[in-house]
Formats: C-alpha cells, structure tokens, sequence
C-alpha cells in the first residue's frame, strides 16, 4: 500500500495523487489519500478541501489504521501488537527528487511534487484517472463548443491569495504583466487567428489590465468549481500559464500533439531555488 498525504488546493492535490499513483502501480498495490490535513486548518492560512472528487480516481481514502500512530500510546499499542507503520518519505528540496521513484511498498509520502518526472512513465494512466466524471453543461458545455471551433489559448491568471496574503506573495510571487504581454505576442505570431480565454480568480482585474487585440472571452461564472475552468483549460489548443499548479494541470491535461506552452521564468518569488524540474522539456519559459 502506498498513502500520499493531500494538502493545499486542486493543482497540489494532483501532483501529489501522480506521484503516489505513480508508486503505486510501480509495486502493483493499492493507492490510499491521507486527507486529515482539512479537518483542521490554521487561522491564518487559505481555506482548502479536498478536490479531487470530480476525477475518475484510482484511490481511497485512508483510515487510521492506515496511518502511523500520532501519540505515544498508540505508538506503543502498534508496536506491541506487530504491526507495521508506513514509512514516512518527505520531499527535501523543490525540484525532482528520483529516489521516490524507487521507494518502497508501504510508505507514505509528504510533500508536493510538482515535476511531471515523478509520473511521465505513466502519463497515459494520469490523464485516465483525471478525466471527468461528468460532461459539461449550460455555459461550459457552451465554451467547450466554442474552444473547439477556434485556435483557443487558455490565459489563466493567479490572483487572490497570490496577491492579497503576505506570506503567499512573498513564497510565489505574481506573474509580471510583461510576461502575459509577450506570451500572447509570441503565441499570436505562431497561431493564426487566435482566441484566448482568460481564467482567473480576479476577472475583474484582469479585464482592467489585460490587453488582448484579439478575441477574448473572459471566463467567471464557475465560482469554486475550479475543475470546470480547469476542463476548459485543459480543451483549449495551446496556453499561457501562471505560476500556478492549477493553471499547470490545466495545459498539462490537454493531450493534443505540438501544443504550445508557455510559463513563466520565475515560478518562486525566491530567485535561489532552483524551479527547472517544474515544467517538461517542451515549455517555454518567459
């Protein structure tokens, strides 16, 4: 058994179930999702939930029983009564890591792993598992239809917490107005007639700043469905990301062939962290 333990938002969900299904299959076992860190969140931090219930998973969640014993009690307890804790595997640094690759049945992994390295040997099986249970209706089946009849770039743009909390704008930082400027004339120089649709969690703001001088359809009706803009993304032809696992999934979910991509240089607002394993091979970074 293999047990991811799940924090933050839908992009860090995904990242973290990848890499544990990854593992999983490895040791041809059974993938269980830690979700304890939502029963209690600090006061000061972004709210979050579990997300993942819109996708085809391959997973359960866990129990106690899967999980190592937290007091010194029930430590002892376990111990006298042979059982087995799962080892406990933390990510030590940003960028891949291949040990995890290799780790061993019965471990529990704690960390975000934001590289597609973690899971590229089984890209095929990810995208299953993250397909949607449902198909879209009213006004994202509308969208769905209208991506597919244009060259749609998804823009996505990462505000709220990104820009209102202190300590999150100090880690991540906020994708500069040039980099979306140069993005879209880049992309506008390689695809002809484009139609860009701009997700973000701060329409508003994005329609006061982002000149765009082609069609543009502004998207923010979803509210906190965030796997419905997700899908939209996801059906777009090519896309300008944020520095955001959200928006990363979103580009990453599309299966098309020759897609462009581009991301930002700087995914963390620390120049000093070496960010290059966060992105595959074939996307452009501004």
């Amino acid at each position: 058994m293999i047990v991811v333990k799940l924090t933050g938002g839908l992009g860090n969900q995904m990242f973290q179930y990848a890499a544990g299904r990854r593992l999983a299959l490895h040791h041809g076992t059974e993938l269980k999702l830690d979700r304890t860190s939502y029963d209690s969140q600090p006061a000061n931090e972004t709210p979050r939930h579990y997300e993942l219930d819109s996708f085809n998973l391959k997973a359960s969640a866990a129990t106690a029983a899967d999980l190592p014993p937290t007091g010194l009690a029930e430590r002892i307890k376990c111990k006298l009564a042979g059982q087995k804790s799962p080892a406990l595997i933390y990510e030590k640094d940003f960028n891949f890591d291949p040990r995890i690759l290799e780790a061993a049945d019965n471990s529990l992994l704690i960390g975000f792993w934001q590289s597609e390295k973690y899971f590229a040997d089984v890209a095929d099986t990810i995208r299953s598992d993250f397909s949607f249970k449902t198909k879209p209706t009213g006004k994202n089946a509308e969208l769905a239809e209208q991506s597919a009849s244009v060259n749609a770039i998804s823009l996505h743009v990462r505000r709220a917490d990104y820009a209102n909390d202190e300590a999150t704008n100090k880690h991540h930082g906020l994708a500069p107005l040039d980099y979306y400027r140069e993005a879209v004339k880049q992309l506008a120089a390689r695809v002809e007639r484009p139609h860009f649709f701009v997700i973000s969690d701060d329409p508003d703001w994005c329609k006061a700043n982002i000149k765009i001088d082609f069609p543009t359809t502004f998207i923010n009706h979803n509210g906190d469905k965030g796997y419905e803009d997700l899908r939209l993304m996801s059906l777009c032809r090519h896309h300008i990301i944020a520095n955001s696992s959200f928006s990363w999934w979103g580009a990453w979910l599309n299966p098309r062939v020759g897609k462009i991509i581009y991301a930002p240089q700087r995914w963390l607002a620390n120049p000093n962290i070496d960010t290059g394993d966060v992105t595959p091979a074939d996307w452009i970074r501004l």
